[in-house]
């Protein structure tokens, strides 16, 4: 075994400005495998998982005799130092915290990268594989296995110092370390987590159904299903509940690394203003971000659905304007539902408005949407019958 470089490179993890760091075997994670397809049966995966389940289990399939696996975790920040008003006509949307700052597979990425530099000057003739998130491994699995802490019953990481808004990468490797302990469970009887998760996607084993998930739903590119749309309230990006409900993460707030500070007219931006924002206002604004991975659709949709959530009447004209002229149907139709969403009162002139458009549409799901939406403007009540009562 490897003891004393094993120690140099928890030294210099530190130095390269890696919170957590541990070490496991390369031997496979089978003991998952029933439970992965049984996900997979159930419908349960979102389609965001390495495609290939060998792989995502057994190191040897993509690393030519592994040895070790090395784990990192960073700790990110869970709360804003300046946050921006919420103002009655100009109302923010919110991006869930993994995604502040800069994208995080770019800062992992290059820690690891580091820490690989500083092994080959003491190791020359190793070989690794490092990966974050959509690398084969499953992050969690791995570093419950190297002792960075325990899984929870959110499924997520839960680390003794940061809770779990920690980042997770790992490397394999042909060096052979010796592993560390596992971190036994420590979510006892809590179940805060499971209830407080509003569209009951936590199955209450550390597992979720993934399509449930609001984090899921807010990066899917379609309309969002009815049933999700209150439940993101104005979060347009990811989901914390969660994590927020978690007593592991109660007082925690880890502002160790700049690169992870968010700007928060990026990570609360206006709403009305990201509804038209054009490619390159959106790369400038959101780039460097994670949540932007999907690009503008997803969140443009978000927005739209989140100023409904705010009954936001000062966004109606707004509204109307990308029902009637932007290109895409989904948008179009998801403008509709949130314009019947926010008018309180019958109103002939946005009827005959959405009816015209109806008249316009092709897209089978985009005629449900208006028509749904319509209906539902008609059933509006009068506001003379409303002061008659």
């Amino acid at each position: 075994m490897n003891q004393v470089l094993k120690e140099k490179i928890i030294v210099a993890a530190k130095e390269i400005g890696i919170d957590k760091i541990g070490f496991t075997t390369a031997e496979p994670f089978d003991h998952l495998k029933e439970s992965i397809e049984e996900q997979h049966a159930k419908g349960h995966s979102t389609g965001f998982e390495h495609p290939v389940l060998e792989e995502r289990l057994y190191p040897e399939k993509i690393f030519h005799k592994p040895k070790s696996i090395i784990s990192i975790a960073l700790a990110y920040p869970s709360r804003l130092r300046n946050p921006l008003p919420q103002e009655r006509e100009n109302r923010r949307g919110l991006f869930a915290r993994a995604s502040w700052g800069i994208d995080y597979h770019t800062i992992l990425r290059e820690r690891m990268n580091r820490l690989i530099e500083f092994i080959k000057q003491e190791a020359s003739t190793a070989n690794f594989k490092p990966m974050v998130d959509t690398g084969e491994l499953i992050d969690v699995a791995a570093a419950q296995r190297a002792g960075l802490g325990f899984i929870g019953k959110n499924g997520l990481l839960i680390t003794k110092e940061y809770g779990s808004f920690v980042y997770l990468g790992e490397i394999i490797t042909d060096i052979e370390f010796e592993p560390d302990e596992p971190v036994p469970n420590g979510c006892g009887d809590c179940e805060r987590c499971i209830t407080a998760c509003p569209p009951s996607a936590l199955l209450g084993d550390g597992r979720l159904n993934g399509k449930r998930c609001l984090s899921y739903q807010t990066q899917t590119k379609g309309y969002m299903p009815e049933e999700f749309r209150r439940q993101i309230t104005h979060v347009i990006y990811g989901c914390d509940i969660c994590q927020l409900v978690c007593p592991y993460n109660q007082g925690i707030d880890s502002h160790i690394h700049p690169e992870m500070e968010p700007n928060p007219e990026s990570v609360q931006p206006l709403l009305k203003p990201l509804l038209t924002i054009s490619n390159k206002d959106f790369k400038q604004q959101f780039g460097h971000m994670a949540g932007a991975w999907r690009g503008k659709k997803p969140l443009q949709r978000n927005a739209i659905i989140a100023l409904a959530n705010f009954r936001d009447q000062t966004a109606l004209p707004q509204l109307i304007e990308v029902m009637e002229r932007d290109t895409r149907p989904m948008i179009r139709g998801t403008a509709a539902w949130a314009i019947a969403q926010i008018q309180r009162y019958y109103n002939e002139a946005l009827i005959d408005c959405v009816a015209d458009q109806l008249s316009k549409e092709t897209d089978e799901e985009t005629i449900g949407e208006m028509q749904k939406a319509l209906l539902a403007l008609k059933e509006k009540r009068h506001p003379r019958r409303m002061n008659d009562d």
